[in-house]
Parts: structure tokens; C-alpha cells; sequence
């Protein structure tokens, strides 16, 4: 038997899996669970608490994956070894620096909020303490 939170995360899961077109055949594979349950978990209104938190999450950790995702294939760009123009090396800088201080934002407010979870990552480099 699952508990609350256990349900509350798999229908977060499933409406996101949902959100980006997979099936809900597919869905069920990949969650393990059956085809009927992913059409439950879908009709079911996403009303409690535990369940919007769960989503909230979930959505956190697919951003989290995707800027993973992006952060390696600038690494396999290699752009500041790409041969461009002044004015495409000068966006792309601008770029790369302006996502820099947004991301370095987001760690460093992860850091306030939550800083037992984080006290090996502050002295990361980038980061100012």
C-alpha cells in the first residue's frame, strides 16, 4: 500500500510525463505501474497539498535534468574554441554570463535555504562567501 506522499508524487509524475507528450501506455512502462493507474492518476484532481508540492518537485527536478542536459552540450560546443565573428563572440559571452549570474543566483539562494544540504558546496568555485 503506498502512503499519501508516495501516491501524491507518482500523479506528479505522471502529469509530467503527461506534459511532454509520452503515452500513457509509455508512462505506465516507465513508472512500472498499470495502464489503469496512469488514467486515474490523470483524472484525478491535483487539489491536496502533498500533491502540488510533489509536482512542484518534480518539475524542479526536470528542470534540474535539463540544465544538466545544456550545461554538457555547451561543454561539447566548446564555444569560447568555436571560430566566430566579434559580434557572435561578444553575444555568446554576453550569454553565457548573464545565465552564469542566474544560475549562481538560484545556487546561492538554494544555499540560504536550505544550508546543512549545502555546506560542502559553498566553497564551489564561483561562488562568493
Amino acid at each position: 500500500m503506498s502512503t499519501p506522499t508516495e501516491v501524491a508524487q507518482r500523479r506528479a509524475e505522471v502529469r509530467r510525463l503527461a506534459q511532454t507528450g509520452a503515452s500513457n501506455r509509455a508512462i505506465a512502462a516507465q513508472l512500472n505501474i498499470s495502464k489503469d493507474t496512469v488514467r486515474r492518476d490523470l483524472e484525478a484532481p491535483p487539489t491536496a497539498l502533498a500533491e502540488r508540492l510533489a509536482q512542484r518537485a518534480a518539475q524542479t527536478e526536470s528542470a534540474m535534468r535539463q540544465l544538466s542536459a545544456a550545461g554538457q552540450a555547451v561543454d561539447d560546443a566548446r564555444p569560447a574554441y568555436t571560430v566566430t565573428g566579434p559580434e557572435m563572440a561578444r553575444r555568446w559571452c554576453g550569454e553565457l554570463r548573464a545565465a552564469a549570474a542566474r544560475l549562481m543566483a538560484h545556487a546561492d539562494a538554494f544555499a540560504d535555504y536550505y544550508p546543512s544540504a549545502t555546506e560542502s558546496a559553498t566553497d564551489a568555485p564561483g561562488r562568493l562567501t
